[in-house]
């Protein structure tokens, strides 16, 4: 009898892996997969992320395919693993990485930079590794990514490190399969790749390679502030303990009381700074390493830090410079602040970090290792136990917030004129920059354009094919800038983008929404100036302005918004005089009210941030603001002393609140004496009792139990738990912006997100 031994089918299967799949060490881990399960055939980067082929018993493939997604590198993520062809037989071998194919479209995803990783740390506190101490020590799984790219796809030669050429040692890591740093692009040496520079205030050469750490801690550890670069910037550094340093650092870089941001040494060196749960300490951890705004803690520090903030911005060392510095003698906790001068954007070129910061700095610790684009530290919060992003920017950027087909056709959104980032849509996905600052800085500008030409030849979008959003108001510099191109251009409504921003992010197309958008100022569809607006619809349908604050008046215009006192007038006016007059400051009020009598410059507002700014006037802060939100954030941390107490009155008629009933028994409180945190605690509450009101109103009228929360003045950690609390008492769902910043960072997916249900071509519209 004949026996017939079963065969295997062999098949060649090609695959495209779609996501952050470029410089994560995607295709080392592919190559040592592949022969893991003995499969022949080979894997290269392309414009698309990265294309397999595999060629193996059917079974065989199958369980590759399964493990991709299983065991793929901690810093990649994997969005999409799909077949595109299947045919049997195919000869059977070895397995390659091939070189990386161009196309005439991009929709790879670029890794952010990553956070030094354990096994890179370890050889840099090894002494017997060749790479001990070396500041610029990475590996595929670490590191450098979008603060060194050039261009896609993700190559050395298209790299700021196509100028260091492999030395032997680092190249034969290079092409060993087995080793971490196999493909790793940024992968240098003390031999071959960049060093260090120590430079003193007039740039003189003092120090260079491994003695600019030392030196540079002890300079640190004496009360110098010095200039350090890192992976998207410079930053200033000082001892954040010395008040004397701290001082220094506000008089010279003309920042009166913004506060600063702190890199501490580790979890150890927080104690008692800042209050740390497992939900403070998984962000300050994570990947991306931002600055974390977290509670203070019992532990004295110098008041310049943060005044009048009831919070820290926080993060640990992310690079090994940094690592390197404190492992020195660094003072434990550090200023680390961006390193510019009041509203400019973070310097990162050498040249113009030594000519900017000079009379700031005392020393600079120059890396020779170039930085094609300035990132800026992220900065997240935490609402209701979850991170919500602030500032958008290094470890997240440019990665894209949204992957839907609706993003197929190319729009460039261009964001709002403060707190610039701007969105493209291509490919079906929405990738948003990095915070650019805001636009009315010249500097800021020139990196706005810089960053809309980047993100779009990166990706190879042609502009005269784009279509171009911009903010309703004609004179914001993005709006200006937008008819310099030459594709269609869309007008969207600030506020409008706000919540369409929520309702992008949590992929809710169809859903119809109670929306409220909160902040300072933006232009209304009636020309007025808007801030406190009810949004309703979904973006399906549309949506619309239902209600929003009663107007007032904003004597003075963008002078107001800097001057509670003179906003507060605005708003007070029509109460009798006796009642509010005594609290403020006379020369605001007598120039608020000759420009309310002139009716010059004068315009009509219902924004929110200012009534907070009214009621922070009132309540004692009075003088000009240096940053903005800053009257609103002091009224805060002040309402955050008190103990819970019950709202002041906020009426919603339908249509409107009246702050003239919340104003009301809040002036009595404040003229019998009752304590300024309890009124600031019952603003904060009246605010929050009166979104709940209008919510459950406008439910009963159709729109649904859905609400979405967005606009700058949600960054209230206090009204957004009070007001949160009583829209689930009442059952409601209650969405507000997390991967982008709920203010004007978040703006341009609003306004993509608008922009993607509009089919035709359109050369100037409003909505």
């Amino acid at each position: 009898m004949n026996s017939c031994k079963p065969t295997l089918k062999i098949v060649s299967v090609q695959l495209r892996v779609r996501g952050v799949v470029q410089g994560v060490g995607f295709r080392p881990f592919i190559y040592r997969l592949a022969r893991r399960y003995g499969l022949s055939g080979w894997v290269l980067n392309d414009a698309e992320g990265v294309l397999i082929e595999v060629r193996g018993a059917a079974d065989t493939v199958t369980d590759f395919i399964a493990a991709i997604r299983r065991e793929a590198p901690p810093a990649s993520r994997v969005e999409d693993v799909a077949e595109l062809l299947r045919r049997d037989g195919g000869e059977l071998g070895g397995f390659e990485i091939r070189e990386s194919a161009g196309a005439a479209t991009i929709t790879t995803l670029i890794s952010p930079d990553l956070v030094v990783c354990p096994d890179c740390l370890a050889e840099l506190f090894d002494p017997q590794d060749f790479r001990s101490r070396y500041p610029y020590i990475n590996c595929t799984n670490c590191g450098p990514r979008y603060s060194i790219i050039l261009a896609l796809p993700y190559d050395r030669p298209l790299t700021t490190m196509k100028d260091y050429p492999l030395c032997s040692r680092c190249e034969a890591e290079y092409h060993d399969p087995e080793n971490r740093r196999f493909h790793a692009q940024p992968v240098a040496c003390p031999a071959c790749g960049p060093s260090l520079r120590y430079l003193g205030a007039a740039g003189q050469e003092l120090a260079a390679g491994e003695a600019v750490i030392n030196l540079a801690a002890l300079q640190l550890r004496n009360g110098a502030i010095l200039a350090i670069k890192g992976l998207g910037g410079y930053h200033l550094a000082c001892d954040a303990t010395d008040a004397v340093a701290v001082e220094a650092m506000r008089v010279r870089k003309f920042r009166k009381e913004k506060p600063f941001a702190l890199m501490a040494r580790d979890l150890a060196a927080l104690a008692g700074i800042v209050m740390l749960d497992a939900a403070a300490e998984a962000l300050l951890t994570s990947a991306a390493r931002p600055i974390a705004l977290l509670a203070k803690g019992q532990k004295s520090l110098p008041l310049a830090l943060a005044p009048d903030n009831a919070e820290l911005g926080i993060m640990l060392p992310y690079t090994p410079l940094h690592q390197l510095l404190f492992a020195a003698g660094a003072p434990p906790l550090l200023v680390m602040t961006s390193a510019n001068r009041s509203s400019e954007p973070i310097a990162y070129r050498d040249e113009e970090a030594l000519t900017r910061l000079a009379g700031i700095a005392d020393g600079f610790v120059v890396g020779e290792r170039p930085i094609a684009r300035r990132v800026d530290d992220s900065v997240v919060t935490i609402m209701d136990g979850a991170p919500a992003m602030i500032r958008r920017a290094r470890g997240y950027a440019p990665s894209p917030v949204l992957r839907d087909a609706r993003f197929a056709r190319p729009i460039l959104a261009l964001g709002a004129g403060l707190k610039n980032a701007i969105a493209l849509a291509t490919g079906g996905y929405l990738f948003v920059s990095q915070h650019l600052g805001d636009l009315d800085n010249l500097d800021a500008f020139e990196a706005f354009q810089e960053t809309v030409l980047d993100l779009t030849s990166m990706y190879r979008v042609d502009l005269s094919e784009t279509l171009v959003v911009h903010d309703l108001h004609p004179g914001y510099p993005s709006s200006r800038y937008a008819e310099q191109l030459p594709g269609p251009r869309l007008a969207v409504q600030h506020h409008l983008a706000h919540i369409a921003s929520v309702l992008a992010e949590h992929g809710a197309w169809e859903l119809p929404v109670i929306g409220f958008s909160f902040d300072g100022t933006g232009l209304g569809s009636d020309d007025t100036v808007w801030g406190g607006e009810i949004i309703c619809g979904s973006l399906a349908s549309g949506l619309e302005r239902v209600g929003h604050l009663r107007r007032a008046l904003l004597p003075g215009g963008d002078a107001a918004a800097r001057n509670p006192e003179q906003a507060a007038v605005g708003f007070l006016h029509e109460l009798e005089a006796d009642l509010w007059r005594p609290l403020l400051s006379e020369k605001p009020v007598r120039v608020a009210l000759s420009l309310i009598r002139s009716g010059l410059n004068t315009p009509t507002t219902s924004s929110m941030g200012r009534l907070f700014d009214t009621v922070a006037a009132l309540c004692g802060f009075r003088r000009p603001m240096t940053f903005e939100g800053q009257a609103a954030i002091w009224l805060e941390s002040l309402a955050r002393q008190a103990a819970p107490s019950e709202p002041y009155p906020f009426p919603f008629d339908g249509a409107t609140w009246d702050y003239r009933a919340l104003l009301t028994p809040l002036l009595a409180d404040l003229r019998a004496g009752s304590q300024v945190a309890a009124v600031a605690y019952r603003f904060h509450a009246a605010l929050a009792t009166g979104v709940v009101e209008a919510a459950v109103r406008l439910r009963e009228q159709g729109y649904g139990s859905t609400v979405a929360l967005s606009g700058g003045v949600w960054h209230n950690k206090l009204l957004h738990r009070l007001a949160l609390d009583g829209l689930r008492q009442r059952g409601f769902t209650v969405w507000w912006n997390q991967q982008v910043p709920v203010g004007d960072g978040g703006i341009a997916v609003g306004q993509a997100a608008l922009a993607a249900r509009e089919v035709q071509d359109v050369s100037r519209h409003s909505v």
